[in-house]
Formats: C-alpha cells, sequence, structure tokens
C-alpha cells in the first residue's frame, strides 16, 4: 500500500472527513474486488450484481458515520465481515421470497449458493447453511471464523489475515485448514 493511502486513513482515523472522499475511490475499488471475486463463485445466473453488492456494502460499511479503519488490511478485514452479511441477507430474502404464497415454480428466485473450492472438486453450499456452521464456528472459535470470512468473503492472503489479526503466518494457515474441516463435518450431516 502506498503512503499516500496510509496517511488517508491516518487522516481517517484523526475525524477528518475529507480523507474518506479521498479514500472512495480506493476503497469502492477494493470492495468491487472482493465482490467480483465473491460473486463468480456464487450459484450461476445470481441476480446480485457486483455493483449492487458493492453499493450494499458500502453502505453498511460506512452508515451512521465514518469507520475508523488503520489501514487497508483492517478495512479488508471488516468488509469481508460485511460482504457475508449482505449476501447471507440476499440469500434469506430470497428464501423468503421463494416460499411466499403466490410465487410461481418458474418464476420463483433460487436460494443463494457458494461454491467452496476443496481438493475433492467444487462443493455447493447453501448460503444460509454456511451463515449457520460459521456462526456455530465463531462460538467455539471467534479468531478462526473471521479467518474463514477474510479468506473466501473477503479475498485476503494468509499474510493479509496474519497482520490484521496479529498473528503468525503459520497459524493462520493452520487455523484455516482446521476451519475448512471443521466446517465440512458441520456441513455434511
Amino acid at each position: 500500500m502506498s503512503a499516500a493511502i496510509q496517511q488517508l486513513f491516518e487522516r481517517l482515523k484523526t475525524g477528518d472527513g475529507s480523507a474518506l472522499s479521498e479514500l472512495t475511490p480506493t476503497l469502492y475499488k477494493e470492495l468491487h474486488r472482493i465482490a467480483s471475486r465473491q460473486l463468480r463463485v456464487e450459484r450461476p445466473n445470481h441476480t446480485l450484481q457486483p455493483t449492487a453488492l458493492v453499493n450494499e456494502a458500502y453502505l453498511k460499511l460506512f452508515e451512521g458515520g465514518s469507520r475508523e479503519f488503520t489501514d487497508r488490511v483492517h478495512f479488508l478485514a471488516v468488509a469481508s465481515r460485511v460482504i457475508r452479511q449482505v449476501l447471507v441477507d440476499y440469500g434469506r430474502a430470497r428464501a423468503t421470497l421463494k416460499r411466499s404464497p403466490g410465487v410461481s415454480g418458474d418464476s420463483a428466485p433460487l436460494e443463494a449458493s457458494l461454491e467452496v473450492k476443496t481438493g475433492k472438486g467444487v462443493e455447493l453450499l447453501e448460503l444460509i447453511e454456511l451463515d449457520a456452521a460459521m456462526q456455530a464456528l465463531a462460538a467455539e472459535n471467534e479468531t478462526m471464523a473471521r479467518l474463514i470470512e477474510m479468506r473466501y468473503f473477503g479475498g485476503m492472503t494468509a499474510e493479509e489475515s496474519a497482520e490484521a489479526l496479529g498473528i503468525s503466518v503459520h497459524v493462520v494457515r493452520h487455523d484455516i485448514r482446521f476451519a475448512q474441516a471443521w466446517l465440512r463435518q458441520r456441513l455434511s450431516r
């Protein structure tokens, strides 16, 4: 990250509202990159487009005033969680609409799903089921749940995740593997 961007984050932390205006194009590009990556692994013909996901996430990130992000990595960590929340909310709304009376089978929207690439191919998971499993994982180990969010919903590298959480890259890689196995076991029930 350039020194100029870091200075903007420093100004934002001190309450300088103009720093957010200057950071917005950079933050928006980061969100769009995350959203595009995330929607590439969603079900085919997903009706939510990257720009709509970015707009929703941006509104949630900055509603009620500006947030205090320490740097790009901190922003990505928070954005990962917000994008997950937006996708889950969207999936729940579509599932509710699907079950609503008067919605015909052909026009009923499909529930949101997430493809998780594993060594054994691609598994399709219902996003709502994944969210429930993520909540259960967070109840047992909040750090592991955050690592999964950062990796799969935010596209963060192990190095970026380690920096965001203040732990070693080795621990991040170990915990992600453990969390993936935990989620696979939970979702296979």
